[in-house]
């Protein structure tokens, strides 16, 4: 009777390549929440119009959430840390371009340029985890591990960026970029190693095209609704792009090489986990930004202090994701994802408790409780989506994984800010602006009468962030019963 090979314990240099692999994730994260603090130094530097803004501020997650199947796809072909570090010198290139950008339109393109580039980095370092750790058990750590830095890079970048903007001009925001990245190109050759698929069958270019020409119209519009409300463009726009989804679906069914195996998601277990990446990161995006506007304009909290009110709940996510492996091992996946659940939902619904006048420790305790649950759950997402693949298929697994969480971000905003947006604007009774940030301005000229206008718009704000807390903690309760339902023969 012979026995399946037990694969050896991690090395220490595999360990130290896990850490090689957490620096260019750690800044992809960064990126995303760094420009919202250096953007109006931004605009003052390059005088973009409101339309270019937009676009500096987006067209970096419109390119990474619709590139990235198709890089974990590629990366398995070429080589993963191949097309680690080559997306990683694109983002490089791209970085010191953008920091000595002359006009908007340059940084338009650095941006778009750092987006291709980072949607090679997180694919490439998920999957290269899967070749590194077979062991389940070191596998699951080291994906807490990397999650944990995605959590502190995002937290981290307005802390970073506050600091430098604080004593050096805006380009240094991307500047910081480059001796991470230098780092990495250093040390990577000798930690990290290389891994390609023999594929029998062509890259499926027509799977690119549909994908991209369906996620990125269906990303554009999901945004565009976040930030101007529901138009006909952006009803069109959702429409071409659901039409070419379904279209690349279909398509998918009957190509020899697919981009997405189609098949994983016969697996309730799998299904589950990508329902949990869409609905707890669209819990997570929208409530992260209404409640930095509800710091910043409600309660009068400068950007540098807001920035560091958020670090709680990075460092129980942070925590909680390393420890997530070990949670699992205790309570099984299954309670442990439906636990997870609900206490992210019990932290977005106490966000009910907060009004204008709320002491800070209240929204700390509450954000801190949220971000036990989102470690919990985004480090064991990732970890079974990655573990329920063959090694060859986990860069395009980690596209599928990463794509969930970049649309979940998305629909956040969307939804739950558009729903903040309407019930703000429904108790103005005409005497608003569309955004709290303007009424509060056209309040600034009113004198005294623009006291009790200013004080009724924080208020309308306040009840519309509750509004959207409940919709997304009933969310994240509904989804907990499901996953429970659904993952009931898992332990």
């Amino acid at each position: 009777m012979t026995h399946p090979t037990v694969p050896p314990p991690a090395s220490r240099r595999t360990w130290l390549g896990l850490v090689v692999l957490t620096l260019p994730v750690i800044l992809v994260s960064m990126d995303f929440s760094v420009l919202y603090l250096a953007m109006p130094t931004i605009a003052r530097a390059l005088h973009p119009s409101a339309t270019q803004e937009l676009w500096i501020l987006d067209v970096y997650g419109f390119l990474i959430a619709g590139l990235l199947i198709t890089m974990g796809n590629l990366g398995d072909r070429i080589g993963r840390r191949a097309i680690l570090l080559t997306g990683a010198g694109v983002f490089g290139l791209a970085s010191v371009t953008a920091a000595f950008a002359p006009s908007a339109g340059l940084l338009i393109a650095a941006r778009a340029l750092m987006g291709v580039g980072g949607a090679t980095l997180m694919p490439a370092s998920l999957s290269l985890i899967a070749n590194m750790f077979p062991r389940d058990a070191e596998r699951a750590r080291a994906i807490g591990i990397w999650t944990a830095g995605f959590a502190g890079g995002a937290a981290l970048g307005p802390v970073i960026g506050g600091l430098l903007l604080h004593h050096f001009w805006w380009g240094v925001v991307f500047l910081i970029n480059v001796p991470v990245l230098a780092l990495l190109f250093v040390a990577a050759p000798f930690v990290l190693p290389e891994f390609r698929v023999r594929a029998a069958h062509p890259f499926d270019l027509l799977g690119v095209a549909l994908s991209l020409l369906g996620l990125l119209p269906l990303v554009y519009a999901v945004k565009d609704a976040a930030a101007e409300g529901i138009s006909v463009r952006s009803t069109l726009l959702a429409g071409f792009g659901a039409v070419l989804l379904a279209a690349f679906l279909m398509q998918q069914r009957r190509a020899r090489a697919p981009l997405v195996n189609l098949r994983l998601f016969a697996s309730a277990t799998f299904s589950a986990c990508i329902a949990i990446a869409l609905v707890g990161m669209m819990a997570q995006g929208g409530m992260a930004y209404l409640t930095n506007v509800f710091l910043q304009s409600v309660q009068r909290y400068d950007v540098l202090s807001a920035a560091l009110a958020g670090l709680p709940m990075a460092v129980t996510i942070a925590a909680f994701s390393i420890g997530a492996s070990r949670i699992a091992a205790r309570i099984g996946v299954r309670r442990a994802l439906a636990y997870s659940l609900l206490l992210a939902a019990a932290g977005n619904l106490g966000i009910l408790s907060l009004d204008v006048t709320s002491d800070l420790w209240i929204f700390l305790v509450l954000t801190a409780v949220t971000g036990i649950g989102y470690g919990i759950q985004f480090a064991l997402v990732t970890d079974v989506v990655i573990g329920s693949v063959p090694p060859e298929h986990s860069g395009a697994a980690s596209g599928i994984s990463e794509t969930s969480f970049e649309l979940g971000t998305a629909m956040g905003l969307a939804l739950l800010g558009s729903l903040a947006t309407a019930v703000f604007r429904s108790r103005g009774d005409g005497r608003f602006a569309d955004s709290l940030g303007e009424t509060l301005d056209r309040a600034g000229d009113l004198g005294p009468a623009g006291e009790q206008l200013a004080l009724a718009a924080r208020e309308a704000f306040v009840t519309g962030m509750h509004a959207a807390a409940a919709v997304g903690g009933v969310a994240l309760i509904l989804l907990s019963a499901v996953v429970a339902y659904v993952m009931r023969d898992r332990v």
